[in-house]
């Protein structure tokens, strides 16, 4: 099971998820969290950045006197590890719980309806 992000490490991961480049350079994080509206002090994303790699997520390469930063985890195997944990912890593992409470809590416009709709029986022909 992959360790829970904070929200300000999540903020981080998807800047870097995001990142079209391959890995993301510290001076990048900087300017993207303040274009966000959510700037950072440098020692601060130090310390994110840090336990992030602590934690596996990220990979850090020194280039001179820079790090460079990969992600060691995709956004989607994140989101599924944490789309499990959540089932299992709130709905006891039902995937259907889940799906009904979307449903019956009118929590989907009908275009995302329909799309599930679709998806779900799609993946009953597959």
């Amino acid at each position: 099971m992959l360790q829970k992000l904070s929200d300000a490490e999540l903020e981080i991961m998807k800047i870097i998820w995001e990142n079209p480049e391959k890995t993301t350079l510290f001076s990048y994080l900087m300017e993207e969290l303040a274009a966000q509206g959510k700037p950072c002090q440098k020692n601060t994303l130090i310390v994110l950045l840090s336990r992030l790699v602590g934690k596996g997520y990220l990979g850090a390469t020194k280039i001179g006197r820079h790090n460079e930063y990969a992600p060691l985890i995709s956004e989607t195997a994140y989101q599924t590890a944490q789309t499990q944990h959540f089932i299992d912890k709130v709905y006891e593992g039902s995937v259907k719980g889940l799906v009904t409470n979307l449903i019956t809590g009118d929590m989907l416009t009908e275009e995302e309806y329909e799309e599930l709709r679709a998806l779900l029986e799609g993946g009953r022909r597959g």
